[in-house]
């Protein structure tokens, strides 16, 4: 107690700190278990925005995907009721010889289009971005046809390959070459497919710029004053910087091959001779031409393991080629 002015004040009595600390803290809005009101309503609004998306994707993408799994174990056609056959289907594709043929196929193009396309890709890439004038009127040109459809691709190069009228065989006869029957001769079909892969390197090609662009240009300056010329500045600075981007394109590129369909459907049909049947053409002919829904649905279930298997390959040994840059590994 203090005497001021006459009057006795007490002094309030002091807080402990283990009094302070056990004080229970009084919130001014009691939260229930999923948030407050605000947090709900805002939870509720996401939702009801998305969820045409969330409708769209479990209707189209999820609802046949699941689908399409459980046809693969029956035998199904339409208007019929599906049979349950168990693993028959997946273990039919073993004694299918189309089913050999088509992986062959799909193999054969996919192991020279996709190093081919990243090649010319990134060849196209470092030469557009060098200073020159015009250069964006050359990255558009370049780019441009990678923006055109499948079905117009298929139809302006089954006139290019034309063996009687063909672009391509005129440009021979003018060089005194006898030119091939592209897409009539089993020889030369495939060929012709790897050759018209290259038409769409376009998106590759702005990818490519981008990381090129991405690279520190003082790895360049130190590199060229301890004397390393532009092969070895190429080598041992551009491609581990932009190895990422590699891994990427070859993984997107793996995965496109696979699915090629409207080229050859459009162009040959499969033929000739089978010489273009790819898989996913072969599974398409299953489907929608002889009705056996649930050997196509495996068939599809099948390249889902292939590709994923690829993926899981290249991604697994990254390791040993690819450089992550702040992470301290190739």
């Amino acid at each position: 107690m203090t005497l001021q002015g006459g009057l006795i004040r007490r002094r309030p009595a002091p807080i402990h700190m283990a009094q302070a600390v056990a004080a229970p803290v009084v919130s001014p809005r009691k939260r229930g278990v999923f948030g407050s009101p605000l947090t709900r309503r805002e939870a509720i609004m996401g939702y009801l925005f998305i969820s045409p998306w969330l409708i769209g994707f479990v209707v189209f993408l999820a609802g046949p995907i699941i689908a399409s799994l459980a046809l693969s174990f029956t035998r199904y056609s339409p208007g019929r009721d599906p049979v349950w056959l168990g693993l028959s289907n997946y273990t039919r594709m073993f004694g299918d010889d189309l089913f050999y043929h088509s992986l062959r196929v799909t193999t054969i193009y996919t192991l020279f289009s996709v190093p081919l396309g990243l090649i010319t890709a990134l060849g196209l890439a470092v030469l557009l971005n060098q200073k020159v004038i015009g250069q964006r009127v050359f990255r558009t040109i370049f780019y441009l046809p990678s923006l055109i459809s499948g079905v117009a691709v298929a139809i302006v190069f089954a006139w290019i390959f034309n063996a009687r009228f063909g672009i391509v065989n005129y440009f021979l006869s003018l060089l005194g070459l006898p030119g091939p029957n592209w897409l009539g001769d089993p020889a030369w079909t495939m060929p012709a497919f790897i050759l018209m892969s290259l038409w769409g390197v376009g998106g590759t090609v702005v990818i490519f710029i981008a990381a090129l662009q991405g690279v520190p240009l003082e790895l360049y300056e130190a590199a060229e004053l301890d004397g390393a010329g532009s092969w070895k500045r190429f080598q041992h600075i551009t491609l581990p910087m932009i190895s990422p981007v590699i891994l990427f394109s070859l993984i997107t590129g793996i995965i496109g091959t696979f699915q090629t369909f409207a080229v050859s459907y459009i162009m040959t049909g499969g033929g000739p001779a089978n010489a273009s049947l790819f898989y996913l053409l072969y599974l398409y002919r299953n489907a929608f031409t002889w009705f056996e829904m649930g050997y196509a649905s495996a068939l599809a279930w099948f390249l889902f393991l292939i590709i994923l298997i690829c993926t899981a390959i290249l991604l697994r040994t990254s390791d040993l080629w690819v450089h992550y840059e702040g992470l301290g590994r190739k």
